[in-house]
């Protein structure tokens, strides 16, 4: 299907046959929205066995590029779910940022210095393309249905199920089910029926980004790097980033000002010359391009005081917002889906209660609050609004070129990383002297392996669920648990580089419990089979 135009691409309507129900049907899970949040979920759930619908109220993918920057976390989730291969494939794959003051370059930075990861710290691939892969991978799974064109009009819910109203064109249909999941974006209609609202800053200023088609390289030595200006000479006083998507496609985003017309500043006659003197200026040469599609914004930073309400649980946009320049939205979106696919599972298989969902709400309400402080920070640094800041702001650009200690204040959009759940009732406390990498909450870290002689990746060997991964011969009460065992004993899995045992700061007989979402749950040096019995237990919220 490589050949499909994803921008133009339409799905069936199909009449659902609970029109014609003479009492509600009922599903497990209903998952609202198809974007990428709402995709990884539902494939998540249908590959641990339950049967998702999901809805959406339209039947086309993203117009225009949208989200464009997949972090090497969000890869990863997305190899589990089967579709980061295309991903990777079809995206450009950049670990290079160059930022400049003026005509001036101030400094770079490489934000996968290390060698030894499976995949790269971004790709950038426009939107429509990871939905679309995402759909495909969906439309694979006998158990995952998707319904275009169904959009959810009401919502009821009691102590024991959720009630929906559905609008489709052939007529209105009501359905139950034992959780909801809001993945239905920004403007969230969901939030909106339950009477809630996100809150936060709307910043004043707007941006435009205008996607390019050009006929080859830009970039010297065809280099795939992000490249962001401060004060250029081709757009004083503002901000431009440009990078490269799939086909060819270049992202800029040009800085306007609050004062700026949003439906004037998207027409062609306003973006070619700012388009040409980028070119002009930056590159030196003339270069002919297509404007392939066009939008401008405004930086707001907002979220929900609360992501779990009820049998209705918000991810995504629904959820929090944060601006774009820092790759946090789609990113932090798909780590929620990731983290509350595996409890909805656990809940629904009677594994677990209720209280575990609402370490979901917990855990990604921080995350969203880390992701939110740093997204606060780069629109401050990047939209100074007082001239004090400003010149604060020039001072620090004007020192980054000598000085490193004003390159870590430099602040073009701290870029996602993954959430570390610091604090989360989920964990198990270290007992035993660990350095502070890979600690409770972080997210499993990746490293090259040997099996059988032939080349792996650690995080291939992870299970879908509970995983307890040891670092030399795995103690025969192993097998009694109820968990996936991964034993680096240098027979059938070996460290042949090092770097899985550097990484987890391990030595002979240094076990790990990963969660299903392989965040690190508990760490020893020596365990027992209680210890890990206690492990799961509080990783599931039973105690």
């Amino acid at each position: 299907m490589g050949a499909l135009d994803y921008q133009t691409l339409e799905f069936a309507y199909t009449p659902p046959p609970d029109l014609k129900a003479a009492t509600p049907a009922h599903r497990p899970v209903v998952v609202v929205g198809a974007g990428p949040v709402g995709l990884s979920l539902a494939i998540d759930l249908a590959q641990r066995g339950q049967r998702v619908l999901l809805l959406d109220n339209d039947h086309r993918l993203s117009t225009g590029s949208r989200a464009i920057c997949f972090a090497k976390r969000t890869l990863e989730i997305w190899d589990r779910l089967g579709v980061a291969q295309r991903m990777v494939d079809k995206g450009v794959s950049w670990s290079v940022g160059r930022v400049f003051f003026g005509s001036q370059e101030v400094y770079r930075f490489d934000l996968l210095p290390e060698p030894g990861h499976e995949r790269p710290a971004f790709i950038n691939l426009q939107q429509y393309y990871a939905e679309g892969f995402l759909v495909e991978r969906a439309q694979q799974l006998p158990s995952l249905e998707i319904r275009w064109k169904n959009k959810v009009t009401a919502l009821a819910q009691d102590g024991e199920r959720v009630t929906l109203t559905v609008d489709t064109p052939d007529g209105v249909y009501t359905l139950t089910s034992d959780y909801v999941a809001a993945c239905d974006g920004s403007r969230s209609p969901l939030r909106a029926m339950l009477g809630q609202e996100s809150k936060g800053r709307i910043f004043q200023d707007r941006f435009l980004i205008a996607d390019l088609k050009l006929p080859g390289p830009l970039f010297p030595n065809d280099a795939t790097e992000r490249w962001f200006w401060f004060d250029p000479p081709f757009h004083p006083g503002q901000s431009v980033l440009l990078h490269k998507q799939a086909d060819n496609v270049w992202r800029m985003d040009f800085q306007l000002g609050w004062d700026a017309d949003p439906d004037d500043e998207k027409k062609p006659e306003r973006i070619t010359p700012r388009v040409q003197e980028v070119l002009r200026q930056g590159f030196g040469r003339e270069v002919p391009f297509t404007l392939e599609w066009a939008s401008v914004y405004t930086f707001a930073c907002l979220r929900m005081d609360r992501f779990r309400h009820g049998r209705v649980n918000f991810a995504g946009d629904s959820a929090h917002g944060v601006s774009p320049f820092g790759a946090r939205g789609a990113n932090s979106g798909v780590q929620d889906a990731e983290n509350l696919a595996w409890k909805l599972d656990a809940v629904l298989r009677g594994q677990a209660g209720d209280a575990l969902l609402d370490s979901y709400a917990a855990e990604r309400e921080c995350a969203a609050d880390e992701n939110i402080l740093n997204s606060t920070r780069a629109t401050d640094f990047i939209t100074p609004k007082s001239e004090v800041s400003r010149l604060f702001r020039n001072a620090v650009l004007g020192l980054a070129r000598d000085f490193s200690f004003a390159r870590r204040v430099v602040n073009s959009g701290r870029l996602s990383v993954p959430a570390t759940l610091d604090g989360s009732a989920l964990n198990t406390p270290d007992a035993d002297g660990f350095t502070a990498a890979l600690r409770p909450g972080a997210p499993a870290a990746d490293a090259p392996l040997l099996k059988h002689g032939q080349p792996r990746w650690l995080l291939r060997e992870l299970g879908e669920g509970f995983t307890l991964l040891v670092f030399g011969t795995a103690p025969a009460w192993a097998r009694d648990l109820d968990v996936h065992v991964v034993a680096i004993d240098g027979h059938g899995l070996a460290d042949a580089q090092g770097l899985a045992a550097q990484r987890y700061d391990a030595r002979p007989g240094t076990t790990y419990l990963l969660r299903p979402d392989h965040h690190v749950a508990a760490r020893w040096r020596a365990p027992g089979a209680a210890d890990v019995r206690a492990a799961i237990d509080h990783a599931l919220a039973l105690c």
